[in-house]
């Protein structure tokens, strides 16, 4: 019953990766293309930084089919996974169109940047789809980032539209759907909404656009929260037989316009628009518009089977209609539900209690601070005599505390008494040095069990932030799963410690070992067909470009050279072209690269340091090396930043730099994580080989 709560993932690298793989973490397909040909729903696939275009195998269009969940990088919105290219579509309502993908039915498409270089080409098409499109970049389109047509009921949340030809967004046809939370700029159009399409759009900021919404034909659009600033023409422009929702004498919209060139609002139809608690200067207005007031609604109770405001296209929002259909929890007065929002510990005791009803194991607790007539003194009491809570040694209870997200593991795995936890299942969290020693067995029990839900990154437990009531609803939910009192939802969060977690057969004990799995766990480095890493052995020039071109993913510096002796069949020539041109590796005067040289330590360092463009000030760093002679002067500055940076990593002795010999694939990698650690991608790893200077 567990198990069936995984979703099957596939992997993509179009760097390291071979389409003639497996499709798996550490065997990863070169391009999307071929995922999509392999891949059976419900079904997630995994896409790891780089370019997806022609030149790595894409066929386009990408067509994304039902229960299929496409995911980047949610973090950072996709801006290091790129799908660009564009092909032909025969649209059932508009005809042959240049897309770059197609979403099906409830596809979704998360942290990934979508550009379509071709004149009048699309990002995305939606045609009588409901997919989700959630945290993705959509620019440099030839005509708009997303178009959406027929029936389609999209959830279009949390994205970037900017500069793209004609519009971010436009909505035709019959389309629904919500539009929330997005940003919009320097599009000519940020949104533009025709025919009888009727979406929500709500909580979108909409600047440096040329026009920021326009309306035409029978457009039905709700307008509710929206930021509209700084357009170089307009605000909202309102055509055809056009008429927004924007409030009403019960509906206060709230929405804000202002700095907007000419206009903020205007009215071309040759009907009057009515205006509700927005922020809307009626000096900035042209056309007729009636200005009413907005009387608030009287607060509403939300019953268990309500939907809220804010869980629409939320990651969580499965798992929380689940516990409010159980009666387990609840939202709030206005609607909303606050899923983001930290959960106290007595809020939390209440929920347990309403989830869970078990024997007593625990004596009743008498908390200094509950007293009977508290609201929850009764949740608290049954939570601790159930085994779920328990107090401070000062004998208090702290009811407002926040519950931190370790906190909750254990409480859970305590109360409903879970043992059989394997220690090395978290080698799947990257920071897994921030476990409390008292929670590392329940937090490894929770794991194997299936129930850690980690959003956006499953690898980041972050165990000592507040817990959000979003994330408690997951858990728990996940324990009932886990107890077969409830059916499994599928989501690409929850923590799977049988995924392809790297398990090397050489570098158990080895002083890099925890350099080593952390790349693993990124999905950066790998190992050979025999299970081993073979930490000792050296690094070739086309190795560590492949590597550094995954792990930084760096933007264009300059143009890629043509190295004679890589040819474009070459393994490692897409990687070399990034590293290339992205500063971090160079040729030699006779226009070769020599990719099966192997790379020096110096050059590592060198390579490191110019390709992250790292500054240096302090020329006495180079003192900490009792070989300081051996480095040659044009090396000198970059050891001084990569020493100051501490990048440098000296084994078995921190003071021997050994500038001029090969580079171990275990040295590579410790530096080329201290190097994600300087930039700030990464946890620090203590180890007494990294290299530091008495000032830092």
């Amino acid at each position: 019953m567990v198990n069936s709560t995984l979703v099957a993932t596939l992997y993509v690298n179009p760097v390291t990766g071979n389409d003639t793989n497996a499709g798996s973490r550490l065997s990863p397909f070169k391009s999307l293309t071929r995922a999509l040909k392999a891949v059976k729903t419900p079904a997630m696939i995994q896409l790891t930084p780089g370019t997806y275009s022609t030149v790595n195998g894409e066929v386009f269009p990408l067509i994304i089919p039902v229960g299929i969940v496409v995911v980047g990088n949610e973090a950072n919105k996709g801006a290091e996974i790129v799908i660009s290219g564009s092909g032909e579509y025969q649209s059932p309502s508009f005809g042959v169109q240049n897309i770059t993908l197609l979403l099906q039915g409830d596809a979704s498409l998360k942290g990934v940047t979508i550009t379509n270089p071709v004149a009048k080409g699309t990002g995305v098409w939606i045609e009588s789809a409901a997919p989700n499109v959630a945290n993705n970049i959509l620019n440099n389109c030839g005509r708009e980032g997303i178009f959406t047509t027929g029936n389609a009921k999209p959830v279009i949340i949390d994205n970037v539209f900017v500069q793209n030809a004609a519009s971010g967004l436009m909505m035709a046809r019959n389309s629904k759907g919500e539009v929330l939370r997005n940003a919009f700029a320097k599009n000519p159009l940020g949104i533009a909404i025709s025919d009888f399409a009727a979406p929500l759009i709500a909580n979108n900021k909409l600047s440096d656009n040329r026009s920021a919404i326009a309306l035409s034909r029978d457009a039905r659009p709700v307008l509710r929260h929206n930021l509209i600033t700084n357009n170089t023409q307009g605000g909202l422009l309102v055509n055809g037989n056009s008429v927004p929702d924007l409030g009403s004498n019960q509906d206060a919209a709230g929405n804000i316009f202002q700095n907007n060139g000419e206009f903020d609002l205007q009215n071309a139809t040759s009907g009057q628009l009515i205006s509700a608690g927005n922020q809307l200067n009626p000096a900035r207005v042209k056309g007729r518009i009636d200005f009413i007031t907005a009387i608030e609604n009287n607060p509403i109770t939300i019953s268990g089977s309500a939907s809220f405001s804010d869980l629409i296209g939320h990651w969580a929002a499965a798992f929380v209609e689940a516990l409010v259909t159980k009666g387990a929890i609840s939202g709030f007065p206005d609607g909303s539900f606050g899923p983001d929002a930290p959960i106290t510990r007595a809020q939390y005791a209440a929920v347990v209690t309403k989830t869970f009803q078990l024997p007593n194991i625990n004596n009743s607790s008498k908390f200094t601070d509950i007293k009977p007539d508290f609201w929850a003194a009764s949740a608290i009491a049954k939570a601790a005599e159930m085994g779920f809570i328990s107090g401070f040694p000062d004998g208090t209870f702290r009811p407002g505390q926040n519950l931190t997200k370790v906190q909750a593991i254990v409480s859970i795995v305590n109360g409903l008494k879970l043992s059989g936890g394997n220690p090395n299942v978290l080698t799947v969290y990257r920071d897994r040095a921030q476990i409390p020693s008292y929670a590392t067995n329940a937090v490894a029990v929770a794991t194997q069990k299936l129930l850690v839900i980690n959003y956006p990154q499953t690898e980041k437990l972050e165990p000592l932030r507040d817990i959000t009531r979003a994330e408690v609803a997951a858990l728990i939910y996940q324990a009932l799963v886990g107890n077969s009192q409830q059916k499994a939802i599928a989501s690409p969060y929850i923590v799977n410690p049988n995924a392809d977690i790297p398990s090397f057969t050489d570098i158990v004990g080895h002083w890099a070992e925890l350099f080593i799995r952390a790349l693993a766990s990124m999905n950066l480095t790998h190992g050979f067909a025999d299970g081993s890493y073979q930490p000792d052995k050296p690094m070739t020039r086309a190795q560590y470009a492949a590597l550094v071109a995954v792990a930084f993913n760096p933007i264009a510096k300059r143009p890629a050279p043509d190295f004679t002796d890589v040819p474009k069949d070459f393994w490692a020539y897409n990687a070399l072209q990034i590293a290339a041109s992205g500063g971090f590796v160079s040729g030699f005067s006779d226009r070769t690269f020599r990719p099966n040289q192997n790379v020096q330590r110096l050059q590592v360092i060198v390579s490191l340091v110019n390709g992250l463009a790292l500054p240096a000030s302090d020329s006495n760093a180079l003192l900490t090396y009792t070989d300081s002679k051996s480095i040659p002067d044009y090396a000198r500055k970059a050891v001084v930043s990569a020493t100051q940076q501490k990048i440098v990593v000296n084994y078995p002795d921190p003071k021997q730099l050994v500038p001029t010999r090969e580079a171990t694939r275990a040295e590579v990698a410790a530096m080329v994580y201290q190097a994600l650690v300087a930039i700030g991608r990464t946890q620090n790893i203590n180890s007494p080989y990294i290299v530091s200077t008495p000032n830092n």
